[in-house]
């Protein structure tokens, strides 16, 4: 979706640059941290599990943060 003057609708570009250094600043780290949790739950949970069931959640976990923050990550590399 675009403005009459040809801009993109929705955040501008300056705002999604700040928005996502912050979530990758605070929020990634965060992240890891309760991945790392949720994996060592799991393990006083059901015991030690195979390393491809830990390595398909770490793989799992590491794709579905991004899903719903794509769009503020979309274009940040370009020019203003």
């Amino acid at each position: 979706m675009f403005f009459e003057n040809g801009q993109e609708a929705g955040m501008r570009l300056k705002t999604r640059k700040r928005l996502s250094l912050l979530i990758l600043v605070l929020g990634l780290p965060a992240y890891i941290i309760v991945a790392v949790i949720l994996v060592n739950w799991m393990d006083d949970r059901w015991g030690r599990q195979p390393i491809w069931i830990e390595l398909a959640v770490y793989v799992l976990l590491g794709v579905i943060w991004i899903l719903p923050l794509r769009r503020v990550f979309t274009g940040i590399g370009r020019e203003e």
